[in-house]
C-alpha cells in the first residue's frame, strides 16, 4: 500500500523534470534564433559604420553608377559598377555550369544509381567540396586559361568565362548534396503510386519526384549561388582583375570580392579608400540578402501551392 504514493511521486518528479528540460530547450532555441538576427544586424551596422565616410564624401549613387575605378589617382575615382558587373558575369557563368550538372547528377545518384555507385559518387562529391579553392585556381591557371585562349582565339585566357567555369565546378558539390537530400526526402509512396499508374522510372522522376523536391532543389541552387558570388581566391587567379566595364564573358573582369581582397592590405585604415572597400562589402551584403529574401519568398509560395 505504501508503494503507490512513491510511484506517483516518482512519476510526478519525472514529469516535472521533463517539462523543465523542455522549457530549457525551447528557451535555448529561442535564444539562438534571436542571436542569429542580432549577429546579422551587427554585421550590417558594422559595414554601414565603416562605409559612412565613403557614402558621405564620394556619394553612394556616384559610386554605384561610376564606371572608372582609379582609387590611387588625385582625386580618386571609385566607380564600382564594373566590379558589380564583373561579379554578375562570373556568377552567371558559374550557375550555367553548376545548376544543370549538379541537378542531373543529383537525380542520377538518387533515382537511378545502385547502392555501390551511389556510395562512390557521394564520396567523390564530398571530396570535391573539401578541395581548397586555391587548388581549383591552380588547375584553372595551368589547364583552363590556355584552353580558353586557344579555343576562342583570345589574347588572354584570363576572362570572366574562365573564372565562371571554375566557380561552377566548385559550386557543383553543394548543388548535388542539397538536391540529392531533397530528392531522397520525397516519400516513397509517391513513387509507388506513380508506378502503379503505369509510369516508368524516368516518367516518375520528372513528373513526380523532381516537382515534389523543387523547394529543396531551389535551395541548393541558392546555396550554390552564394558559394560562387562569395568566392575570392579563384577569381583573383583567373579573371585578369581588370576593373573595366565588360562587354562579354570573354573579357577580363574584376569582382567585388577580388577587389576587397587585393586592396584591403594596401590602404590606410580609416581613409577614404578603406571606407570605399567597406562600401563594396555593403553592396555585396545587400545583393546576397536580396537574393536570399527572394528565394525565401519563392519557397514559401511553392509550399503554399503544395499544401493545396
Amino acid at each position: 500500500m505504501t508503494t503507490h504514493p512513491t510511484r506517483r511521486g516518482r512519476s510526478l518528479s519525472r514529469t516535472t523534470i521533463g517539462r523543465a528540460a523542455e522549457a530549457v530547450l525551447k528557451g535555448a532555441i529561442y535564444l539562438c534564433g534571436w542571436m542569429a538576427i542580432v549577429i546579422l544586424a551587427a554585421i550590417a551596422i558594422f559595414l554601414v559604420w565603416n562605409a559612412s565616410r565613403a557614402i558621405s564624401e564620394a556619394g553612394l549613387g556616384a559610386m554605384l553608377t561610376g564606371t572608372a575605378w582609379y582609387p590611387t589617382s588625385e582625386p580618386g575615382k571609385f566607380g564600382i559598377l564594373p566590379l558589380i558587373a564583373g561579379s554578375l558575369y562570373v556568377t552567371g557563368v558559374a550557375l550555367l555550369v553548376s545548376v544543370p550538372v549538379g541537378i542531373a547528377a543529383a537525380v542520377f545518384i538518387s533515382e537511378f544509381s545502385g547502392r555501390g555507385v551511389k556510395d562512390v559518387m557521394k564520396s567523390i562529391v564530398e571530396f570535391m567540396a573539401a578541395v581548397p579553392s586555391v587548388v581549383y585556381g591552380l588547375i584553372g591557371v595551368a589547364v583552363l586559361i590556355p584552353f580558353v585562349k586557344d579555343v576562342f582565339g583570345l589574347t588572354s585566357g584570363m576572362t570572366a568565362l574562365t573564372g565562371g567555369i571554375v566557380l561552377g565546378v566548385m559550386a557543383i558539390p553543394t548543388v548535388i548534396s542539397i538536391s540529392e537530400d531533397a530528392l531522397h526526402a520525397v516519400p516513397a509512396d509517391l513513387r509507388r503510386g506513380s508506378a502503379a499508374l503505369g509510369n516508368t522510372r524516368w516518367q516518375t522522376t520528372y513528373k513526380v519526384t523532381v516537382p515534389a523536391a523543387t523547394s529543396g532543389i531551389f535551395a541548393a541552387v541558392m546555396l550554390g549561388l552564394g558559394r560562387a558570388i562569395g568566392e575570392t581566391m579563384a577569381v583573383l587567379m583567373l579573371t585578369g582583375n581588370a576593373a573595366v566595364m565588360p562587354a562579354s564573358v570573354f573579357e577580363s573582369v574584376r569582382t567585388m570580392t577580388g577587389t576587397i581582397a587585393a586592396e584591403m592590405g594596401e590602404v590606410v585604415q580609416g581613409g577614404l579608400h578603406y571606407s570605399v572597400l567597406f562600401t563594396i562589402g555593403l553592396v555585396l551584403f545587400a545583393i546576397t540578402f536580396a537574393i536570399n529574401l527572394a528565394a525565401d519568398l519563392v519557397l514559401e509560395r511553392q509550399r503554399k501551392r503544395w499544401r493545396r
